[in-house]
């Protein structure tokens, strides 16, 4: 019966490691923010607001996740779940320059939510601190995702007059979740998912005073 259970527990870290992958946050944030800012998409129509989901996830997920798979394809990594420091610095730089690319296109386009921009150039920052701390750690890169959202989220009650306290809840639920399935399913010591996790956190807060 305790074998079952664990098993279980261990399916359900996975699956929850698999949901919240740190690829989808920014995508996750954004449904978030159409949600609880819908003022702020005023003037775009559901198609285009549509298509602006896809391309966050398109920009931000699938071709971050695909250049990772060609990495392991042509034999520069062993596994696509880049389980070594060295195996995770193409992949850094590839992340960063899509971070990157998506805060200054958020800077460019007026139609863009404030939030939107402290959020890109928080992770842009963050994969950042995570390349350099990449050469003497392995970073969880779960809690670093994960806490940012929850940060991002917060600092979005800060800026805007709205009550935000029920999605601020889930948020830090959600990150306690993630780091605990880390803990239970990844080869991580609790030093490279607390790191991560400041990382994620100190980052959106550096953004936000940045961009405010």
């Amino acid at each position: 019966m305790e074998n079952n259970t664990s098993k279980l527990l261990r399916y359900a870290a996975q699956f929850v490691s698999y949901i919240f992958h740190p690829l989808f946050i920014p995508t996750y944030f954004i449904l978030y923010l159409i949600q609880i800012i819908p003022y702020e998409f005023v003037g775009i129509t559901d198609w285009q607001l549509k298509l602006k989901v896809f391309s966050v996830f398109w920009l931000t997920a699938f071709f971050p996740a695909f250049a990772v798979f060609l990495l392991w394809r042509l034999k520069l990594s062993n596994s696509i779940f880049l389980k070594t420091q060295k195996e995770r610095v193409i992949p850094y730089v590839i992340t960063m320059f899509f971070y990157w690319w998506m805060y200054y296109l958020s800077r460019t386009f007026l139609d863009q939510p404030l939030a939107l921009k402290f959020f890109y150039f928080g992770i842009f920052i963050a994969s950042s601190l995570g390349l350099i701390a990449n050469n003497f750690i392995k970073v969880s890169l779960h809690a670093m995702g994960i806490s940012g959202l929850f940060m991002a989220v917060l600092l979005v009650s800060v800026y805007y007059p709205i009550n935000n306290i029920i999605w601020v809840i889930i948020a830090a639920f959600l990150a306690s979740i993630v780091v605990s399935a880390r803990m239970i399913v990844s080869d991580h010591t609790k030093q490279e998912l607390i790191i991560g996790f400041g990382i994620g956190v100190l980052t959106q807060v550096i953004a936000y005073f940045w961009v405010i």
